[in-house]
C-alpha cells in the first residue's frame, strides 16, 4: 500500500512509519508543503530495486556489446560520447524558473 504524510508528521512518528514500510511493506510517500520529497520503503524493496537496476545495465551492456562488435571504433567511441553526454545532461540541476 503507498500513503502520503507531510514532513512534520513523518518527524512525529518516524518509527511507526518504518514499520509499516518494514512490516507492511507500505510505500511512505514524504511531502513537504504539498509537494512530494521522499519515500520511506523496506530495505528488501530497496535492494530488490537495486539488484534490478544492476541487472538492466548487465543487459543493456551486453546488447551494446553484440550490436557494435562489427562497427567501426570510431562509430562505438562517438555513440558512447554521446551517450555520456545525454546521461551528464540528465543529471544537471534544473534550473527553477522564476528564480
Amino acid at each position: 500500500m503507498e500513503k502520503t504524510v507531510g514532513a512534520f508528521e513523518a518527524r512525529r512518528s518516524l518509527g511507526k512509519l518504518i514499520e509499516e514500510a518494514y512490516y507492511k511493506k507500505d510505500a511512505i510517500i514524504i511531502e513537504r508543503s504539498g509537494r512530494p520529497m521522499a519515500v520511506i520503503v523496506s530495505i528488501e524493496d530497496y535492494q530488490t530495486w537495486q539488484r534490478l537496476a544492476k541487472e538492466q545495465v548487465f543487459t543493456l551492456l551486453e546488447t551494446a556489446q553484440r550490436r557494435s562488435q562489427d562497427a567501426p571504433v570510431a562509430k562505438v567511441e562517438r555513440d558512447v560520447r554521446a551517450a555520456l553526454a545525454d546521461l551528464r545532461r540528465e543529471k544537471r540541476p534544473r534550473k527553477r524558473s522564476g528564480a
